[in-house]
């Protein structure tokens, strides 16, 4: 049986533009999926295909038990979508924009009432519930937006960059509500630009690149592709790259990276903390002076430069997305 998000061989065009082409996604119930991908890559889209908002030219797709082409109202009802920028009534309260969803899902005005108090001290807005949104700050606007998707506890939710514009203090605050979500039965498809969110919440990963699904798997998995263990070296001297390049080669089972102005050498290698202990005592046996040295697994960061050829976008970059259908 398909999952609760369930997606085959969506193709959407802009113009020349292929902004998807051929997407393949499975999310179980009660499962989180992560999807990752440069910035251009069809995530946006694919979100947008998949809650009604954009109709793909072809493909198909089924959300909460429900074709998504053929009964999109109904798909409607079953889902909540956070999109990337806050989407509240400026001139409404915090509290009267939440009761104003509850009153459009048709909820009672009294269950619409508790259900906003509930949200708004979940969020940290409780000081702020009676004032205007436009008062608001950027992350306070986007907590109520967060807020007002969870209004009616979905079955299936779609987070597109959640927690970009939020303090580390807030986005940790955010995953601990999207990990009681989904112990409680919450499916979520969740793009993000942090790497470190995927890593935290997903319980598969997917990446996109030029509208297509270049990889999946769990974390662990994703991390395997590129290989093992790696060793990092931050050489004291300029003047010593060299040398120290020369060792770790001996000991490396791959090509050796130097990115010369940090003075960082890495290699991929195996055999662990033995290994490292003796490329540490060949260093210092050529006189090489160590600022850092350390053995490290790969990181979604590699996983991502291997294969996409490019490092993730820094954080905040996200915000750039909303564009990248007509990119």
């Amino acid at each position: 049986m398909p999952g609760a998000i369930y997606a085959e061989g969506l193709v959407k065009t802009f113009g020349d533009v292929r902004a998807l082409d051929g997407v393949d996604l499975d999310v179980p119930e009660g499962t989180v999926l992560g999807l990752l991908g440069p910035n251009g890559a069809g995530k946006t889209t694919a979100v947008r295909c998949l809650t009604t908002l954009l109709r793909p030219d072809s493909g198909k797709a089924v959300v909460a038990g429900v074709d998504v082409l053929r009964h999109p109202d109904a798909v409607r009802r079953s889902i909540g979508l956070s999109g990337q920028f806050a989407a509240v009534d400026e001139y409404l309260t915090g509290r009267e924009n939440l009761r104003m969803v509850g009153q459009l899902y048709q909820m009672r005005a009294k269950a619409a009432k508790a259900r906003a108090a509930e949200l708004l001290d979940q969020f940290n807005l409780a000081d702020a519930a009676d004032r205007p949104a436009k008062t608001y700050s950027g992350g306070m606007r986007r907590r109520l937006d967060l807020a007002a998707a969870l209004v009616v506890s979905p079955p299936v939710m779609f987070m597109d960059e959640p927690t970009t514009g939020l303090d580390p203090r807030n986005r940790q605050q955010l995953w601990e509500v999207i990990k009681q979500l989904v112990l409680g039965g919450t499916t979520l498809l969740l793009t993000t630009q942090y790497l470190e969110e995927a890593d935290h919440l997903a319980h598969d990963i997917a990446v996109v690149d030029h509208g297509r699904v270049i990889a999946k798997g769990t974390s662990d998995q994703l991390k395997a592709r590129t290989g093992g263990e790696r060793v990092e070296v931050v050489v004291h001297e300029r003047e010593h790259i060299a040398t120290a390049a020369e060792v770790l080669r001996g000991f490396g089972k791959g090509e050796t990276t130097v990115e010369e102005h940090i003075r960082k050498l890495t290699v991929p290698v195996t055999g662990g903390a033995k290994l490292l202990a003796e490329v540490i005592r060949e260093l210092d046996a050529r006189g090489i002076e160590m600022d850092d040295v350390g053995l490290r697994r790969p990181t979604l960061d590699d996983v991502f430069l291997s294969l996409t050829g490019h490092a993730a976008e820094a954080a905040g970059q996200g915000e750039q997305n909303g564009k990248e259908a007509v990119k």
